[in-house]
């Protein structure tokens, strides 16, 4: 009894790492975009609820696997920051060759389950994102440019136009709104992070903005890109793409970036870092339910 109480334990220790390497709630924040450009491509008509379970599936896979990949690349640098240092790979739990094959069959899996059961476009660019995120970022961008986050931020844009794929087959320019939104929001959030955890960064030598320049132009940055986002944002209501539910709900998160982003360049402090980086999670996740309610509600 023992000795199987010991190996369930066990088991269901290494299946959290495996669904750690996905970093879940990342790949939750992805979904919940690429499922909002479903709804928005779909112009108030029913998604199929397949076609709907195969793409978040797809989705997920594609994500968790990047994910996983990331961290089998970058786990030199996992092990020295606080932050990460207890991820599977890093902290040795998982080793790196059974990660790496985990990663590749769920982007393997992924590309088959969007192909067969919803469409070979959204199959492709859910394959390009994954190889965007692993390639461009992790591979060439992360530790070689400050320009890291802002190139490579397309990476976490492009679920939303395999969402938009998955129910037209096509990538139209709405959905190139949705990404420049996502592309957008990238920066200013990341930066964020890494102003809090500068010290992190520092030591592992990731040439993040915020480590790399003075404090003052980190944070004009910051505003700057929130500027952009919320222009960007603000522009979906006068093309006629979202109502007025979207734009009062848009302005409003619009005021609470603005003020916290002008906040952090008065006090540039790490609390007051982590409370931009905080906020701006809500703001993109917030931002797009409005769109789902404008569109459910209104049209």
């Amino acid at each position: 009894m023992s000795i199987n109480l010991l190996q369930r334990t066990e088991l269901r220790a290494n299946l959290k790492d495996y669904l750690q390497l996905t970093k879940p709630r990342i790949v939750a924040l992805l979904l919940f975009t690429m499922f909002t450009a479903m709804i928005l491509a779909a112009h108030g008509e029913m998604i199929p609820f397949g076609t709907v379970c195969a793409a978040l599936v797809g989705g997920a896979f594609a994500a968790g696997g990047a994910s996983t990949i990331n961290q089998v690349i970058d786990r030199d640098l996992d092990s020295q920051m606080g932050r990460t240092s207890r991820r599977p790979i890093a902290s040795g739990r998982l080793a790196p060759l059974d990660a790496l094959l985990f990663g590749l069959g769920l982007l393997v899996w992924s590309t088959l389950i969007l192909g067969v059961f919803v469409n070979w476009l959204s199959a492709v660019l859910s394959l390009l994102g994954a190889a965007y995120y692993v390639i461009v970022y992790t591979l060439l961008l992360k530790r070689r440019t400050v320009l890291n986050v802002i190139i490579g931020g397309g990476a976490g844009a492009i679920p939303v136009l395999v969402g938009w794929a998955a129910v037209t087959n096509v990538v139209a320019p709405q959905a190139g709104l949705l990404f420049a939104i996502i592309f957008l929001w990238t920066p200013a959030h990341s930066w964020a992070l890494s102003f809090a955890a500068r010290k992190d960064y520092e030591r592992v030598g990731v040439p993040m903005l915020p480590v790399e320049q003075n404090t003052a132009n980190a944070c004009a940055q910051i505003i700057w890109y929130s500027l952009l986002l919320v222009i960007t944002g603000l522009v979906l209501f006068p093309l006629h793409m979202m109502g007025l539910i979207y734009f009062l709900s848009a302005v409003l998160l619009d005021v609470g970036l603005l003020f916290l982003s002008f906040r952090l360049m008065n006090d540039p402090t790490v609390p007051r870092a982590w409370n931009f980086y905080k906020y701006s999670s809500l703001y993109l996740t917030v931002l797009f339910l409005a769109m789902i309610a404008d569109r459910l509600l209104i049209r």
